[in-house]
């Protein structure tokens, strides 16, 4: 039950109805215990429900979900656009308060689910950034390897860049989850889903070093089976990955606000450059979806594009 009773939960006089704020908890534990959804994904879904409640109190005077219609979750959706929220976090505002609903209609707690038929908001995709070749070649050189933390940092990049996993999932990685020898990585994703991912053989150099020069250095205790620790042999922290990567973008001169999913979506990209199969990538990056996938189609295109007005003589 850790993290569900949150302040955003009880900030208003709807949510702080035991009935109501009841409904949200075990909504939230449902999907964290039985969907098995990321503490990020649950922490955004408390954040759109303790808002779309307090709308509803606020500005509707409605006090259950048995009260809501359309109309109001219509109406939230729109305010939020008309207040600049991005189309995706509208997108996932939705889908969390569609996720209540069908939860609440499963439990006997409301008669008719209101968000039935209702589609999706539409999404704009903002095609993400990327690396160049170059520039991943130019921040792979930055950490001093003949330290300990260095040659720490480069087994990291690489092993981000050569598979290109989510940084909860380079962080969660042991010892036994890379077979060296057979040349893949296991690894659990997001809904606790296992999936194998080819490594490069320029990864396993660098993680090979790092297990046999650093990581000694690094261990406090033995029984640690993490393969990355920080400087005081635990395990690292999302936000001390973000600023090593960081640290060593700028070092790079990288102009870009480089982030852990920058280098997936470099490495997705650089695959799909290079003829890979769009399936093939899907089934590296975890994507349950293909269409999530489909969005480095778009910019591989808009790539060639770009190389076709520079370079054709009649462009």
């Amino acid at each position: 039950m850790h993290g569900i009773n949150e302040v955003d939960i009880e900030n208003s006089s709807m949510v702080r109805s035991l009935a109501v704020q009841n409904s949200i908890e075990s909504f939230l534990n449902y999907i964290k215990y039985e969907k098995g959804l990321s503490a990020n994904t649950i922490t955004a879904y408390r954040r759109d429900l303790a808002k779309f409640a307090r709308y509803l109190q606020d500005e509707c005077r409605v006090k259950t979900w048995g009260e809501v219609r359309r109309k109001h979750i219509t109406g939230f959706l729109a305010g939020e656009m008309d207040i600049g929220a991005a189309n995706a976090t509208v997108a996932r505002t939705f889908s969390s308060i569609k996720g209540l609903f069908k939860f609440l209609v499963a439990e006997d707690q409301v008669a008719l689910n209101p968000t039935t038929d209702m589609e999706t908001p539409k999404i704009k995709r903002k095609l993400p950034q990327v690396l160049t070749v170059l520039e991943v070649d130019k921040l792979m050189e930055q950490p001093t390897v003949t330290k300990p933390l260095g040659l720490r940092d480069r087994a990291m990049l690489e092993l981000v860049y050569g598979t290109g996993i989510r940084v909860s999932e380079l962080l969660a990685v042991q010892l036994e989850d890379l077979n060296a020898m057979a040349g893949f990585l296991r690894c659990v994703g997001k809904g606790r889903k296992e999936r194998i991912i080819p490594v490069n053989q320029t990864s396993i150099t660098w993680v090979q070093r790092y297990l046999a020069r650093a990581r000694p250095l690094l261990i406090k205790g033995q029984g640690e089976r993490t393969l990355f620790l920080n400087a005081h042999g635990r395990k690292m922290s999302r936000q001390g990955f973000f600023k090593i990567l960081a640290h060593y973008g700028s070092q790079a001169g990288i102009g870009k606000n480089l982030t852990p999913h920058m280098l997936r979506h470099s490495f997705a990209t650089h695959l799909l450059e290079n003829g890979a199969d769009l399936r093939a990538v899907q089934e590296m990056l975890g994507h349950s979806d293909i269409s999530t996938t489909q969005i480095y189609t778009h910019l591989t295109k808009s790539r060639l594009r770009e190389v076709y007005h520079q370079c054709h003589p009649r462009a």
